[in-house]
């Protein structure tokens, strides 16, 4: 992208075929499982999607985003849809809301079936007051149809989702415990139509924290920050949602390791030898990305920021030089955080036995959150499978861990305390990619600038090309 040009990127169109196949996948997952277990392979999946929400007791609609698991089986993107999948033939069916008539003066036209089953490429579209008389009508076998329903717990969120509820449904029998396992497992490992999607999240999303770079001075405030990097993505990428709510830190807030909520909502003015660390990422069509950008305001590293940083690099592209399939998430954590503490000794910020720190998990003290998590439609994907993940290596000086470790006879022989205090209130530095695990090792799908002599360059105005990943999918090049 040349500092000339604002964007390289534009918007792709979307496959509905990528939804139908997510269904398919289910459709032959579950039929092996029934098979397995000696069960008819009758009845329906039904899930039920989301619903608009206001502002509290108001009649303000928050902009609606719809739930994950319908949105990766059915793609829709408006509220109030079911979604059902035959068992016996395969066939999709969506459920929509029967509008009122003023619908049409305060929302705009009211579409009929037809419209939203080519829109979503389904068998059949009825609405959801028919949901009763068309599962029973459509059911060949006698007896009550048995419904798979969604029912299982979110283990990031500790939330269940919520089996989909409808009137007449005690007419069916239900299975709240089949249909949760099985969709989470399909949703692990994504398809070349869903890794197309994902890689555009991290173009766009990769272009923005670049342009961020070029234009962050001192004196700014960091809300100015998110509010480039929200504009450019919308403005040029076409998306309208953030996958989180950005991270956009400076100072001593880069220790804040959730900096930007409500209570710290990204308002500290930028000063001179502050290191950003800017935690963005921008969703298309579901699909999201989680990137973390961490780099000077005034476009220059210092030699403590340029120790920090140089740590945090190492360790984050040991790790991704290092994954392949079969090698264990928790020796790739390990790793992150012996190179960290290596590069802190070399550093003159530790002292003592590496491999007597790392027993006693001193690198935890430094970096106390995980090394990644699964991305996909949510950012914390569910699955356990390593397929898309996160490399976000950090290293913080953050004194509710750092002052307890000085004190703790099990560690604080390790620490130079002079140099851990002088680096008090530094804050922290987190470097994070998005990456595709591949049959002989990995790609990093984002594309920022890492190295310190890139990001004084790009700073300084120099141009950043951004090469583009291309999946394949059956049909051709997406």
């Amino acid at each position: 992208m040349a500092s000339s040009s604002p964007s390289s990127m534009s918007p792709p169109m979307i496959p509905m075929e990528l939804h139908s196949l997510n269904r398919e996948k289910l459709f032959n997952s579950l039929l092996d499982h029934l098979t397995s277990c000696a069960r008819p392979l009758q009845g329906f999946v039904l899930l039920q999607g989301g619903e608009e929400q206001t502002r509290h007791c108001t009649d303000h609609l928050e902009l609606f985003r719809q739930e994950s698991y319908f949105a990766y089986l059915f793609g829709v993107e408006e509220p109030g849809f079911y979604g059902t999948i035959d068992i016996a033939s395969g066939k999709s069916m969506l459920f929509i809301p029967r509008l009122l008539a003023d619908y049409a003066v305060w929302m705009g036209e009211i579409q009929p079936p037809s419209h939203f089953q080519e829109k979503y490429k389904v068998t059949q579209v009825f609405y959801t007051d028919e949901i009763k008389e068309v599962l029973l009508d459509q059911y060949q076998v006698t007896g009550a149809p048995l419904l798979f329903l969604l029912h299982g717990l979110n283990t990031d969120s500790n939330k269940y989702s919520k089996p989909a509820e409808f009137q007449g449904i005690e007419k069916f029998q239900t299975d709240l415990n089949t249909l949760h396992p099985i969709l989470t497992e399909c949703r692990v490992i994504k398809s070349d139509l869903e890794l197309a999607l994902i890689q555009y999240a991290n173009d766009i999303s990769s272009e923005a924290h670049v342009e961020v770079m070029r234009k962050t001075k001192v004196g700014m405030k960091e809300y100015q920050l998110e509010s480039m990097f929200l504009h450019h993505t919308y403005m040029y990428g076409g998306c309208r949602h953030c996958s989180y709510t950005c991270i956009c830190a400076t100072g001593d807030n880069s220790a804040v390791l959730h900096y930007g909520h409500a209570a710290a909502p990204n308002d500290k003015t930028l000063q001179e030898g502050d290191m950003a660390l800017l935690d963005m990422g921008a969703e298309y069509h579901f699909y999201g990305s989680d990137i973390t950008c961490s780099f000077p305001v005034n476009g220059k590293f210092t030699r403590d920021q340029s120790l920090l940083y140089t740590a945090v690099l190492d360790a984050h592209d040991a790790v991704i030089s290092a994954m392949r399939p079969g090698v264990s998430w928790v020796d790739m954590h390990k790793l992150a955080e012996r190179v960290t503490l290596e590069s802190l000794k070399k550093g003159n910020l530790l002292v003592g036995d590496i491999d007597k720190m790392m027993a006693e998990r001193l690198g935890a003290v430094f970096m106390p959150h995980g090394l990644g998590h699964l991305l996909g439609i949510d950012i914390h994907d569910p699955g356990g499978y390593l397929q898309v993940i996160t490399v976000e290596p950090g290293c913080y000086f953050i004194d509710a861990l750092l002052l307890p470790a000085l004190e703790s006879p099990a560690v604080s022989e390790f620490f130079n305390r002079v140099e851990i205090n002088r680096f008090r209130g530094f804050g922290g530095v987190r470097i994070e990619s998005d990456v595709c695990v591949t049959s002989s090792g990995c790609v990093n799908m984002s594309k920022c600038p890492r190295k310190i002599e890139e990001i004084e360059a790009v700073m300084a105005g120099a141009p950043w090309p951004i090469e583009k990943t291309t999946f394949l999918s059956g049909n051709g090049q997406v």
